[in-house]
């Protein structure tokens, strides 16, 4: 999932550029599905302030056509339908005393379900309709160095199906300690929840089984970080460890590396700044820790008219998952909307379009990628909400079968 500010996503992390004259790609159709109003009431967003719209703690995830949406302002999170209809409320219960009238006065048509969140966040929805929910500890449970630093404040929710509340996840499984800084959370096709954390020393993996228990944890250092495979002997290469994202069906994680080099200055030999040079994807056996052959992941180029010639920008994606048919879903924010790039693991075949959206009328965004590989966003417009997707799905599935 890729949270934005627009003109900065989802989250993303997603790069904007405004270049023109670029290479024509193939647009794809969006379908606007719902849109939602703003306000207090059980099926509208609560963003209070949207001028404060760098402080928005709103998420949102899509399973089997079902949109479950965690608004963090209003401390509740909402399970909708593909046409926009309420279907389950989760609420706390002390935020406001009167949506609480509200949703027990409709809970003959729906179903209301009251608990005390605590600034609600990513959200993952397994197979079984089993919900996870990113949540923050009350302070007095929150973990702090002897500086008063913040270390470990995070942890999962779990929901039943029926929207019973089970114990919590943390570091070591049921009821365990926070979490370091939670940057996604996954559910895989055997319904394992897969927590991805960021530290200052890299990225650290929980892997937990159907039942809750810690199986795998692992540690995804920077200065561990792959070195490019096609590298110059001698090279000044620059290893930036973008992001890690498990596989849907089988106990693997894809690990993103950008590489980068200093760009000289030619008049006083000195480095001017850096530059892209290209992106892999490295697969990584979470069982033995070993890294599978890396994939190449094609840029995103520009291309500008200047003087007499022309000039071509190379830009990272940013990856934004894996579907449960294996392929890599990379995306890049562009002056007219979205470019988009599916790779397959072993990179034979390479699908680029681009969705077209008005990025002046959307003041943040969430997208979020389906394990049946269909693209989904809530843009965060000044007068209301809409909910999207894209239909991807329909590529990938063409290419299995040609």
């Amino acid at each position: 999932m890729i949270q934005k500010i627009a003109a900065c996503m989802i989250v993303f992390s997603a790069c904007f550029f405004s270049c023109k004259n670029s290479p024509s790609v193939e647009s794809i159709k969006e379908d606007e599905l719902f849109s939602l109003s703003y306000g207090r009431f059980e099926d509208q967003l609560n963003m209070f302030d949207l001028a404060d719209i760098g402080n928005v703690h709103t998420s949102m995830t899509m399973r089997d056509g079902f949109f479950y949406i965690a608004n963090g302002e209003a401390q509740k999170i909402m399970e909708l339908n593909s046409y926009g209809d309420l279907l389950t409320l989760y609420y706390n219960e002390t935020e406001d005393a009167s949506e609480t009238q509200t949703h027990e006065s409709a809970a003959s048509k729906r179903k209301a379900i009251a608990y005390p969140f605590n600034n609600p966040g990513s959200i993952a929805v397994d197979s079984r309709k089993r919900m996870y929910v990113v949540s923050t500890m009350p302070k007095e449970r929150q973990e702090e160095n002897e500086k008063g630093t913040l270390l470990y404040s995070q942890i999962i929710l779990r929901f039943a199906s029926d929207g019973t509340s089970e114990d919590y996840i943390g570091q070591q499984g049921i009821g365990g300690t926070p979490f370091p800084f939670i940057k996604n959370i996954y559910t895989t096709s055997n319904d394992e929840l897969v927590v991805v954390c960021i530290t200052t020393e890299g990225t650290i993996v929980y892997w937990f089984s159907e039942a809750g228990f810690l199986m795998y944890q692992i540690p995804i250092l920077i200065k561990d970080a792959p070195k490019i495979p096609d590298a110059k002997a001698g090279a000044n290469t620059i290893s930036v460890l973008q992001d890690v994202i498990p596989d849907c069906t089988s106990r693997k994680l894809f690990v993103k590396v950008d590489y980068y080099e200093p760009r000289i200055d030619e008049d006083s030999k000195t480095e001017a700044g850096i530059d892209f040079v290209k992106t892999y994807i490295f697969p990584l056996a979470v069982e033995s820790g070993k890294y599978g052959n890396p994939v190449a992941v094609p840029p995103y180029e520009e291309t500008i008219s200047a003087d007499y010639g022309k000039l071509v920008f190379r830009l990272p994606y940013d990856f934004l998952g894996v579907s449960n048919s294996g392929w890599l879903f990379f995306i890049i924010s562009t002056d007219t909307g979205f470019g988009i790039e599916m790779v397959q693991p072993s990179g034979q075949k390479v699908i680029k379009r681009h969705f077209n959206v008005m990025h002046d009328d959307i003041l943040y965004y969430v997208l979020s990628l389906s394990d049946s590989g269909i693209i989904s966003a809530l843009f965060i417009e000044k007068e209301k909400a809409r909910v999207v997707w894209w239909r991807t799905d329909s590529l990938s599935a063409a290419i299995v079968k040609s």
